[in-house]
């Protein structure tokens, strides 16, 4: 019997996913993204996981793209039906889930691998990471959303280096250019990564769940509606038990217990 293609851990109100094709470098083929889709959906709708984590296994890999000889196998409509619409509809669907969303970066992440990335909310490199879009070495280019996100990330001019020369870049550099958070010695990826994800943890699911939707959605408007939309969210919360239990911990100086209501 194969092992699962993806595995869960859930460590109190966080869930750890980690794409486990090591003897592929974790690479991503259809039957691997629809367990991942299955396995993400299974998580959005437990009330008790805050926070989830997406890791790689092995020491080399985080996602190290897609299986290149599968890809040399298809055509463009049976691509576009098998493939493509798969792949964006799930990098969409983690994307856009309410819950915060964490990369533990734990070697290459290339191709797909990035693409993932870019779908996630925040990212931690281990300083053996390297990061890339690297389909045009192969006459190909990105196709699971990379060539829209990363413009909307990153520099243009830098967007356009990384997937015109096709060369990786290393942990420091992305770091620098905006397409992650910070680096950490490959020993303390894990606990760098948990320290971040218990504190965010410890927030208000509710109040995350509506600033994250506020974020998502002004990343789309024009600056004029996003502030709006942001007046009109902002004052929502004051609806939230949450809001005051906030408010009466810090006068009263004890922590705050949220309770997502």
């Amino acid at each position: 019997m194969s092992e699962a293609a993806i595995l869960v851990e859930k460590q109190g109100a966080i869930a750890v996913l980690t794409i486990n094709r090591p003897k592929t470098l974790n690479a991503l083929d259809v039957p691997t993204i629809l367990e991942l889709e299955r396995a993400f959906g299974s998580l959005e709708e437990d009330d008790a996981i805050r926070v989830i984590v997406f890791t790689g296994a092995g020491d080399r890999a985080f996602v190290a793209g897609g299986d290149i000889a599968d890809l040399n196998s298809r055509e463009g409509l049976t691509h576009y039906r098998e493939f493509a619409e798969i792949i964006h509809r799930v990098f969409r669907r983690i994307e856009r889930c309410d819950k915060p969303t964490i990369a533990a970066v734990n070697g290459w992440a290339l191709g797909g691998g990035t693409e993932l990335l870019l779908a996630i909310d925040m990212r931690i490199l281990a300083d053996n990471a390297r990061l890339g879009l690297p389909e045009i070495t192969l006459g190909l280019f990105p196709g699971a959303g990379g060539t829209q996100r990363i413009i909307r990330q990153v520099p243009l001019c830098r967007a356009k280096e990384i997937m015109f020369a096709g060369e990786p870049i290393d942990a420091e550099t992305a770091v620098a250019i905006g397409l992650a958070n910070r680096t950490v010695p490959k020993a303390d990826l894990m606990a760098e990564t948990m320290k971040l994800a218990e504190r965010i943890a410890s927030m208000s699911p509710l109040i995350l769940k509506l600033l994250k939707r506020t974020l998502n959605a002004g990343a789309d408007m024009g600056l004029t509606a996003a502030l709006q939309h942001e007046q009109a969210m902002a004052s929502l919360v004051f609806d939230s038990e949450d809001a005051h239990e906030g408010c009466s911990a810090f006068l009263e100086k004890r922590p705050a217990q949220f309770k997502g209501s």
